[in-house]
């Protein structure tokens, strides 16, 4: 009886430590075996252009796995020989991936569903599927490519949203996945009479941009063929609503074929219109004349007389065709594009409300478009400019902006005195049918609307008597504003020789603008300035926009 009691006291002992010290331990021992947690994936939303037309969609594929545990040695080689030419793996592969004692493992991912038929033939031991969806982007108006692949971005094998919109509005897209909790017994068999718990997945939103399809194919030739025609080493074309910032069309050259994300070098998928940074050039001189007029510094009409070049702190500055052109006015300054007439704006203007004015304008400072990775460089303080760097500030050297950015200034121009916060998505739909419209939005009022009418006319003189010839269009004299722009690109800290980055921008009709567009060709190597090769661009896809849109002059 003595030891019966013993034992049985050591018994209870045991039992105590285990069931009450060692209570949670055991508890989460016990889940590892027995519970089971599904992860019930939502459905990734949808992108459509303004049309409706799809943009990027789900398309059905399955992930093929296998539990080898399940497979005998003896099986295995039969089972690789069979699924080998299905999915076009050989079969010493499949072998090596079957010699486990895993319970799963994946054999090949989201396979089209042909694929995945011919596997449920064959029915082979060990072997199954999972239903998936995969991304799908339609193609571009460039052959290889997907069509606006840099504004878009892609979601990754994770269902992750990277880059552009995929990247900046991935959760809104991805919805809330859901699970499902259950009981296995020893058999790994589901104990059905469970109270483990279940939540339906929500299906991501879906988003419809502002991107006109049709346009936005013409404006991806368009581009491809002047980078090409010019020996560019790359470019980039914008167009946007002036009054409601809605983007219409976005282009980059090269861009990439989203559909292939996993085989293509990162560096492609940097937007360069919202991720890089450039010195604009000429097409600031807009920003420089705006802000002076604005000021009361000066009028299109203040003369003075322009001798070709400007000493500025010791530095000798000269115009881009090295020449004196007399007694001139402010609009021809900007129809000719004269550094030495611009550092004359900006000295009238005064250090204090120029660099007021560029701020207002926007320069430095990100635009806040709803898509991934805009990057911006600040201004300094005043108080460490030299007056020659404020010099060739007012001709857009030696400061840094991007496209987005610049496109956004010089479209206070076109809207009046406004700086509109520029946007690609129209709405949000989400998992119910129900649409949330984004609102457009001013961000604030920079100049006049009489400083606004100015400039517009001055814009116009540039393309009917200046250097804007290039972007005239039958059927629009004196309706056109636009302004072109040549910069020098630093490197090392000097400029290079024989690199430069063209550029124009306008808008039409110039008096009530129905879309203003920034294009931009970088590191050309026949012909250098904008006004022979970025205008032209800008010309063939204005027209098509004139045509599609039904636009009177």
């Amino acid at each position: 009886m003595a030891l019966i009691l013993s034992a049985y006291l050591v018994l209870l002992g045991r039992l105590t430590y285990w069931q009450v010290f060692r209570h949670s331990d055991m508890a989460r021992l016990a889940s590892v075996y027995h519970d089971d947690t599904i992860t019930l994936p939502a459905v990734r939303g949808n992108i459509l252009d303004r049309n409706g037309a799809l943009l990027v969609t789900n398309t059905p594929v399955f992930s093929i796995f296998a539990s080898p545990d399940q497979i005998s040695a003896r099986e295995r080689a039969d089972i690789a020989a069979k699924l080998a030419p299905i999915l076009d793996i050989t079969a010493d592969a499949i072998q090596a991936k079957l010699a486990t004692t895993r319970q799963f493992i994946y054999l090949a991912r989201r396979v089209p569903a042909s694929v995945a038929q011919q596997l449920d033939k064959l029915r082979l031991p060990g072997i199954g599927k999972v239903a998936e969806t995969q991304r799908s982007y339609v193609d571009g108006g460039v052959a290889g490519s997907t069509l606006a692949a840099n504004l878009l971005g892609f979601a990754n094998d994770q269902g992750a949203g990277n880059y552009g919109i995929e990247g900046y509005y991935d959760k809104v897209l991805h919805g809330q996945d859901g699970f499902e909790a259950t009981v296995r017994d020893l058999a790994n068999r589901p104990i059905v009479l469970s109270d483990r718990q279940r939540r339906d997945p929500v299906d991501g939103a879906s988003l419809q941009l502002s991107l006109d399809g049709t346009i936005q194919v013409v404006a991806e030739r368009a581009l491809a063929d002047g980078v090409q025609k010019y020996q560019a080493e790359s470019g980039s074309l914008i167009i946007m609503e002036p009054t409601t910032g809605r983007i219409v069309a976005w282009a980059d050259v090269p861009s990439y074929n989203a559909n292939q994300f996993a085989t293509t070098p990162t560096s492609q998928f940097i937007d360069p219109i919202v991720s890089n940074l450039y010195e604009p050039g000429s097409v600031m001189k807009v920003v420089t004349l705006g802000g002076a007029l604005d000021d009361h510094a000066i009028t299109p009409n203040t003369r003075f007389n322009e001798t070709g070049v400007a000493v500025v702190g010791g530095v000798a500055i000269r115009n881009w065709d090295n020449r004196a052109h007399g007694n001139v006015t402010m609009t021809q300054v900007l129809q000719n594009s004269l550094n030495v007439g611009a550092i004359k704006a900006q000295q009238l203007e005064g250090a204090g409300p120029f660099y007021q004015y560029l701020q207002k304008f926007g320069i430095g400072s990100r635009t806040g478009i709803d898509v991934a990775a805009e990057t911006a460089e600040p201004l300094r303080d005043l108080a460490k400019w030299k007056p020659v760097e404020l010099a060739t500030a007012s001709f857009g050297q030696g400061v840094d902006t991007t496209a987005i950015e610049m496109l956004a200034a010089v479209n206070v121009v076109a809207t009046g005195g406004n700086l509109v916060w520029p946007h690609v998505v129209d709405q949000v739909i989400d998992s119910n049918g129900t649409r949330h419209p984004v609102a457009p939005r001013v961000v604030r009022q920079v100049i006049s609307p009489k400083a606004a009418q100015q400039m517009q006319q001055m814009m116009v003189g540039v393309v009917e008597h200046g250097s804007g010839f290039a972007a005239r269009i039958d059927g629009f004299k004196n309706r056109i504003a636009g302004k072109t722009g040549t910069a020098s690109i630093p490197e090392n800290g000097s400029y290079a020789k024989d690199q430069t980055i063209g550029s124009f921008v306008g808008f039409v009709p110039a008096d009530h603008p129905q879309f203003i567009m920034l294009v931009i060709t970088r590191k050309l190597k026949v012909l250098f300035e904008g006004a022979y090769v970025a205008a032209p661009i800008w010309k063939q896809v204005a027209s098509a926009l004139i045509t599609q849109w039904q636009i009177a002059p």
